[in-house]
């Protein structure tokens, strides 16, 4: 009887079993890339001549590319930029957070105390 698995779990051709289900352990996105039909082929060709597949040279090329932001000083700075924003961003919503729930709460609290609940009885009963 043959195994049956889910789509997400086939095989990929020349990748080792032990590396299969390494990535589906994985929590993995899928890129569509559109390349040349040359570029395809030099780089089917390299993955040949290495031994890998199409696939694991894509994933050293980003990886590589990744490394190489990283120590980029004009890279780095515009993340900079975009992280003191972000905590601005997140500092307003904060404040604004606070201030509606401490508003409501002073509120609620007052006016649940001016107001007797429905169908509550006067203490005098």
């Amino acid at each position: 009887m043959q195994e049956q698995r889910q789509p997400h779990q086939q095989p990929i051709e020349g990748m080792p079993e032990a590396e299969q289900a390494e990535l589906q352990e994985q929590h993995l996105k899928t890129l569509a890339v559109r390349v040349e039909e040359s570029l395809h082929a030099q780089l089917r060709f390299i993955a040949q001549l290495s031994g890998t597949t199409i696939t694991e040279e894509i994933r050293r090329a980003i990886e590589q590319r990744i490394t190489a932001a990283q120590d980029d000083p004009e890279l780095i700075a515009r993340a900079q930029q975009a992280r003191e924003e972000i905590e601005r961003e997140a500092a307003a919503r904060s404040a604004a957070i606070a201030g509606f729930i401490g508003s409501s709460a002073v509120t609620g609290a007052a006016g649940a105390a001016a107001k007797p609940r429905r169908g509550a009885r006067p203490a005098s009963e």
